[in-house]
């Protein structure tokens, strides 16, 4: 019975995963799946998935099947019986929520996109003491004692020495039979990451274009998250000057006025220099915006402040556009104009609508960097 239930679970966990890729898109999409999240897990409304079963009748009454009949007898349709309350317009609704892992979703996510694996930069990883058990020991401290060898070992003296009595099964282990746990200490290396999200907060990008941005780091970080033990993040909102935020000011701040992005990327430098030893940590940047900046000058700067400074410290420098209708665009054009488009280290995508999401998933992580 309880490889049928495991069997039928497995069955069901398929069905439901082959749901979700089919749907993958749409929940990129969908900011109320954000609104479903835990600290491990995402709550999603999925269709309601009924397995087929034999439902049995109360036995009362005559139908097909029951009662006095010869063989070749019609069976007819049996007599239509009243129903109770009045019809309904429309289909009904039936909906079923499913708990899926954070972990789960990047590996669908990764599956669906054919993301590969980030790489080993060779880094120095910080190096974290890890218990690994071994074996069984005749001696060691009572909160390693293993019970059942123990037992077994005094069930086996017992016998052997004729004092099991089967109808009064006491086993009293003694010193001679006592097992414990055996374990050595490993270094096991935790590979850091830091994300460094920055944000243009000018008039131009709007409540659509922050939720576009929120959307896309929430999957941006469940990626990440399956590829590194240890992240960490940190928010930069600018509009001619920049400051540190913390996550709900970063997706919620609007200001007004221009934009000088060389502001968040002097920034993030410092935030780098200041926390971040490019020996223990991989670091990600990631800048949306609408494409305005303030001058041609200040562009000059931040052109330069990627080649010499930022992108020979981080892994990946990615840069999201997001369409906006007071947005020029201009700055990804500056971008692929100085960098070309198939830079190492420097990934662009240009997020039009919600639906662009996933192909700017796919632009960010395609690298493995």
């Amino acid at each position: 019975m309880p490889n049928n239930m495991e069997s039928d679970l497995s069955r069901f966990r398929k069905i439901v995963r082959g749901k979700i890729k089919q749907e993958l898109r749409r929940f990129i999409a969908n900011g109320e799946l954000i609104g479903r999240q835990g600290k491990k897990s995402v709550s999603i409304p999925l269709p309601r998935i009924d397995l087929p079963r034999f439902q049995f009748g109360s036995g009362e009454g005559s139908g097909v099947g029951q009662g006095k009949g010869d063989v070749g007898d019609d069976v007819g349709q049996g007599q239509p019986q009243p129903g109770k309350g009045e019809a309904g317009e429309g289909e009904g609704q039936h909906s079923l929520e499913v708990d899926v892992s954070l972990e789960e979703l990047a590996s669908l996510l990764s599956e669906e996109l054919e993301l590969p694996n980030i790489e080993n930069k060779g880094k120095k990883s910080i190096e974290s003491s890890q218990n690994k058990y071994t074996g069984i020991v005749n001696q060691g401290p009572e909160a390693l004692r293993h019970f059942k060898r123990t037992y077994r070992e005094a069930l086996k003296r017992t016998i052997a020495i004729g004092g099991y009595d089967p109808e009064n099964p006491l086993i009293i282990p003694i010193k001679e039979d006592k097992r414990y746990r055996s374990f050595k200490v490993t270094e096991k290396p935790i590979a850091n990451a830091v994300i460094i999200y920055m944000m243009d907060v000018s008039g131009s990008m709007g409540d659509e274009q922050k939720e576009i941005v929120r959307l896309t780091s929430f999957w941006l970080d469940t990626w990440l998250q399956s590829q590194y033990e240890g992240m960490e993040r940190r928010y930069i909102i600018h509009d001619a000057t920049a400051r540190e935020v913390d996550q709900n000011t970063f997706y919620r701040t609007r200001e007004s006025g221009g934009t000088l992005i060389s502001s968040a990327y002097r920034l993030a430098l410092k935030i780098i220099e200041d926390s971040y030893p490019l020996e223990e940590w991989n670091i990600y940047l990631f800048h949306f915006s609408d494409g305005d900046n303030w001058s041609g000058n200040d562009t000059n700067d931040c052109m330069k402040m990627l080649e010499s400074q930022i992108m020979t410290r981080a892994n990946l420098f990615c840069y999201g556009q997001v369409e906006s209708r007071y947005g020029s665009g201009q700055f990804l054009k500056d971008l692929e104009k100085h960098f070309g488009s198939d830079h190492d280290k420097l990934t662009l995508a240009q997020i039009k609508d919600r639906d662009s999401i996933m192909d700017a998933l796919k632009t960010f992580l395609g690298k493995g960097k």
